[in-house]
């Protein structure tokens, strides 16, 4: 680590196996703290490369808790936090639109870390209790095309850097990580960043990975499609910018995008979407972000017709189902 360090001094860049092996080496407790934040600390002034946040994420795989699931393709819909927005729950949301459709999802997701409700909260708010028993994940999936994963049953290297990032008064290169970390390693995935550097990572990422997969910004920082104005999408087919009206929707104003002071207000929202009885802006958020989804899992239809698959998703009463059929299962 020593040696490790003073090349970061020099500002020289570290191999996906060498971030791979420093990975697995804190899980091993090898390294002091101090060497750990001093290694954290200089990643995140110099700026983290494609390589090292692989080696990074390889470890984190290698250490944690697989999950293989018994389906070919399915797809997770997840985005990096940190936007400051708090809006309500709108990709957890999207997934249950997505699995309405007929398609399946392995939605991969935490505690909230700086909104009022995470992906983890909202599920964990309707009942739900989170497991890493396979064959009661691989239930959920084929049973009503959605399994949640709770990142902390999985991860077993995060709890190693814990306290280091807590202690830290900025994000670090864990912060990129959690997108990219899905135990059960979808060959799909639709990712919302909160600005266009991250996108330019993420593209290399997903490349060198070998997946399908969408990125999306909106342009005035979501790390969403929020339709609060335009919004840029890079996927492996195209990279264009958007325009609300470009799906045929209207400029949605913020304040409806909000989650609200507390979980149960967050529910209440992620649920008036699902039963069909939420305000426009807020229905139109959720399906805008399912389309592109849809897109992703299913490249050669049309936007118009992912418009549509998931927006009669919710009109049908499809995704709703879908969400009371996971909560049985998974209560």
């Amino acid at each position: 680590m020593r040696q490790i360090l003073h090349r970061m001094l020099n500002h020289e860049s570290l191999t996906r196996q060498e971030t791979h092996d420093i990975l697995v080496g804190i899980t091993k407790s090898e390294f002091p703290m101090e060497q750990v934040t001093a290694l954290l600390t200089g990643l995140q002034m110099r700026g983290i490369t494609v390589d090292e946040l692989l080696g990074l994420r390889d470890g984190i795989l290698e250490t944690g808790v697989p999950v293989p699931l018994d389906c070919e393709r399915y797809i997770d819909v997840v985005g990096t936090g940190g936007d400051q927005k708090n809006t309500f729950n709108i990709s957890t949301c999207s997934c249950f639109v997505i699995a309405g459709a007929g398609y399946k999802v392995a939605k991969h997701g935490n505690y909230a870390a700086t909104s009022v409700s995470g992906a983890s909260n909202i599920i964990e708010v309707h009942g739900v209790k989170f497991t890493d028993d396979l064959d009661r994940l691989n239930r959920s999936i084929n049973e009503c095309g959605v399994v949640y994963l709770h990142a902390q049953l999985f991860a077993k290297a995060m709890k190693f850097v814990g306290p280091i990032r807590r202690a830290l008064a900025f994000p670090t290169c864990f912060n990129l990580l959690g997108p990219i970390v899905n135990p059960s390693q979808p060959k799909c995935q639709l990712l919302g960043v909160a600005n266009l550097d991250q996108m330019r990572l993420y593209n290399n990422v997903y490349q060198k990975l070998g997946m399908d997969y969408g990125i999306v910004n909106s342009i005035d920082g979501y790390d969403e499609i929020s339709l609060t104005g335009d919004f840029k999408v890079t996927t492996n087919q195209f990279e264009r910018i958007f325009r609300p009206s470009d799906l045929g929707m209207t400029q949605a104003d913020p304040a409806n995008l909000v989650g609200g002071r507390t979980a149960q207000d967050a529910k209440k929202i992620f649920d008036s979407v699902l039963q069909n009885e939420a305000l426009p802006d807020q229905k139109n958020v959720v399906v805008a972000n399912a389309a592109f989804a849809i897109k992703v899992l299913d490249p050669q239809k049309e936007l118009d017709e992912c418009l549509d698959i998931a927006r009669e998703s919710i009109d049908s009463g499809k995704a709703l189902a879908t969400f009371k059929k996971y909560v049985e299962i998974n209560r």
